[in-house]
């Protein structure tokens, strides 16, 4: 399900995704963006792939970052190591999404932005920060990488480019479909792509 896609400039992140439910063989268009701001902050946002129930805890939780942290630019990897993630894991065992497969907890994946930084939280909880300024999850993320780096080079926008490359997952992956929403850190604007 989905495809998911960042980008930053080195000052801004933008996080755009798609809107279908489906499960490989079946699909619908739903209602509500898989991207948002944090409750917390308008400087954070998220976008996720693998379940609406995931989503929607991640949607509506509060504190998950420190308010003071957040003004004083004390977010870090470590900070996200050692503070975020075990609120991350408390809420998804509290709230009905974890499995534990062979001893080890599991979740679903998404990307989360931090002003200008753009981290992948994987399955297993791990943290990524590619040297790329662009990543993506989901069932599209090959195509939206591929499509991303073949404009690597090119004079696009950021928001061109996120819609480039969830228009490239949408058209080889099934379980992607506009409609398409992005959004940023620096305000709170939701664009829609129609297609």
């Amino acid at each position: 399900m989905t495809c998911i896609v960042g980008f930053t400039n080195g000052k801004t992140t933008w996080i755009g995704g798609d809107t279908l439910g489906s499960d490989g063989y079946s699909g619908s268009i739903n209602k509500f963006s898989k991207v948002f701001h944090s409750k917390d902050s308008k400087e954070i946002i998220m976008g996720y792939t693998t379940s609406f129930r995931m989503g929607q805890l991640l949607q509506c939780a509060l504190n998950l970052f420190n308010k003071d942290e957040i003004i004083n630019n004390g977010i870090d990897f470590e900070y996200l190591i050692c503070n975020f993630i075990p609120k991350i894991q408390k809420l998804f065992s509290e709230g009905g999404f974890e499995t534990t497969e062979k001893g080890q907890k599991e979740t679903g994946e998404f990307l989360l932005a931090i002003k200008e930084n753009l981290y992948r939280i994987q399955s297993d909880y791990s943290i990524l920060q590619t040297v790329d300024n662009y990543n993506a999850c989901g069932i599209g993320t090959k195509y939206a990488l591929g499509a991303l780096k073949a404009i690597e080079n090119m004079d696009f926008t950021p928001i061109e480019r996120i819609h480039i490359a969830l228009i490239s997952a949408a058209k080889f992956a099934v379980g992607v479909s506009a409609p398409f929403y992005i959004v940023n850190t620096d305000n709170n604007d939701i664009i829609k792509f129609d297609n």
